[in-house]
């Protein structure tokens, strides 16, 4: 389908949905467990074949990107950064303990943000080498580290070199001068192009960039030049997703004004353009906003039905399992969720006591882990169906319904008791995500008008 092609049916469907990253999404958690109850449901999940995924958040960042959501702190003094560390790893002690495990096999780590690379390499090197000294990463795990090319040396991916890390996440998101100033992430592109080679040389495998759409002042032009500018550096995986300000939840993109965003057709139509560069760079779509090259791990994964996603993204390592270590950091059980403290000091206290500092989470129902279980195939597989009885609920009775507009647009191919997203529908999928989400439909009728 052509630009032109698309932009009706985005804008048709142009309403903001969840991006899914969990079911239920964040907002509908309402059954937190508690600490003995979460590392129950942890523990069960932990000896699946393919090891666990491990995420660890470094909240600390040089400079405040303005469009940033992430649980972050500027952090202009590195005092702050050694107590941190020890925080961590003292908090991955104390799971270890409270699960009566010495070591932990894992098919996947990420270390995230923030920034990772605003630690020294030297702290970067005690937080990989404390985290790993019980930890066994399986033979062909995922381990990717975010990086900001504005303060990754060569120094730095030595040491992620030397701890097996192979995988890196460049944040790039727009070349325009006019869009990093008002964003406060000048960047030029010379900086990436240094890390890329400096990564490239020490053996590392994948390099994936990170692109948004709908930045304040950003255009059909400054699009075009950003892939102008990072596609000649052939990326293995490009993200390419909306920007949503929630300004009410962080106060620091009010820096820019309602009017400095693309919003409605020109936002669409940045997606358009956006996504028909990829696709004829050659890039293939995998899930929702992220592409890769032809021969990527991810691409293979998807052909054969492995791939798999969690709070991180998507990886072809199918892990049942997500410890979360960190301020802010969540974990996964696949039958519970649990979120750490947000306030890094109150963090760090729970875990000098020797506490895991949880501070909300959810208990999955049946309900919620069967239409769970459809999400995930969607967002994977871009298809489900709901012919077996252990895939059926209730509220499957009204997702024919509810994705009939998609079908009749040539989106999806719908029956009964299954629907299929069409390549067509891709740009769309996290509508059809919406239709299974049995927490939102009753929300919206209850906010409805009577």
């Amino acid at each position: 389908m052509t630009s032109a092609g698309v932009a009706p049916l985005l804008r048709k469907y142009g309403a903001p949905g969840p991006r899914y990253t969990s079911y239920p999404t964040v907002p509908f958690w309402d059954a937190p467990p508690t600490p003995d109850a979460w590392l129950e449901h942890l523990g069960r999940a932990l000896d699946a074949p393919a090891g666990a995924a491990m995420y660890v958040h470094v909240p600390f960042c040089h400079a405040l990107c303005t469009f940033c959501g992430c649980n972050m702190r500027v952090a202009r003094n590195h005092a702050l950064v050694m107590p941190y560390l020890s925080s961590v790893l003292r908090e991955w002690e104390t799971l270890r303990q409270r699960l009566g495990r010495d070591r932990v096999t894992l098919g996947e780590l990420y270390v995230g943000g923030g920034t990772p690379t605003y630690l020294h390499p030297e702290e970067l090197d005690t937080l990989l080498g404390g985290l790993l000294a019980h930890a066994s990463p399986l033979a062909g795990a995922s381990m990717t580290v975010e990086a900001d090319p504005r303060v990754t040396t060569r120094a730095h991916l030595e040491v992620l070199a030397r701890h097996g890390v192979d995988r890196l996440s460049l944040g790039v998101q727009d070349v325009d001068p006019r869009v990093q100033d008002i964003v406060n992430r000048v960047q030029p592109i010379e900086q990436v192009h240094r890390v890329v080679d400096d990564a490239r040389a020490l053996g590392f495998r994948s390099i994936a960039v990170d692109l948004i759409y709908g930045l304040p002042l950003q255009t059909g032009d400054s699009i075009g030049a950003t892939m102008d500018a990072v596609l000649p550096l052939q990326p293995d995986r490009i993200a390419f997703y909306p920007y949503t300000p929630v300004p009410w939840i962080k106060p620091t993109q009010r820096r820019f004004t309602e009017a400095d965003l693309p919003e409605g057709d020109a936002k669409r139509a940045l997606q358009a353009t956006g996504r028909a560069r990829l696709a004829a760079a050659g890039y293939v779509e995998i899930g929702m906003d992220l592409f890769a090259r032809p021969a990527d791990d991810l691409v293979v994964a998807a052909a054969g039905g492995r791939l798999h996603r969690n709070f991180m993204g998507y990886s072809n390592v199918p892990t049942a399992s997500l410890i979360g270590l960190g301020v802010s950091a969540i974990g996964d059980a696949g039958t519970a969720f649990a979120q750490n403290e947000k306030n890094l000091q109150i963090y760090e206290e729970r875990v000098a006591r020797g506490e895991l500092p949880l501070q909300r989470g959810h208990v999955l129902t049946d309900e919620d882990r069967v239409l769970r279980r459809h999400i995930l195939r969607l967002m994977t597989r871009y298809a489900t169906d709901w012919r077996e009885p252990a895939d059926r609920v209730p509220f499957l009775e009204s997702v024919p319904e509810r994705l009939a507009p998609l079908a009749a647009d040539g989106l999806v191919t719908l029956d009964t008791d299954a629907v299929a997203v069409l390549p067509e529908g891709r740009a769309f999928l996290r509508h059809v995500c919406a239709a299974f989400d049995a927490r939102l439909a009753r929300a919206a009728r209850l906010t409805s008008p009577r």
